[in-house]
């Protein structure tokens, strides 16, 4: 069996990844890809220390967190597509009013 320090340091190693993919990136989609890594880290911690901790609790929250990041990127790819349709170009440093 895999030891639980294992899942949390792979949980804020994607945490870390996702968080400078967000802070990098000029790309608005690949910003909405990162943030959707560290909600996956925060998932995967959340499911280790249910493990650890032999409760229920961290997959009732996990399941939250997926409707969240379902909504989020739902709402998050139409923004994308409506400014991209009124832009041409989808680059955040490009984008700095939202004005037509």
């Amino acid at each position: 069996m895999v030891p639980f320090e294992y899942y949390v340091a792979l949980s804020g190693l994607l945490m870390v990844l996702g968080f400078i993919g967000v802070i990098v990136r000029k790309n608005i989609i690949a910003m909405l890809l990162s943030t959707e890594l560290m909600l996956n880290a925060v998932n995967m911690a959340f499911v280790a220390f249910d493990m650890k901790l032999h409760e229920v609790v961290g997959q009732v929250f996990v399941f939250f967190i997926l409707t969240i990041a379902a909504a989020e990127a739902a709402i998050g790819l139409g923004l994308i597509m409506a400014i991209y349709r009124m832009k041409k170009d989808v680059d955040v440093e490009k984008l700095t009013e939202l004005k037509g």
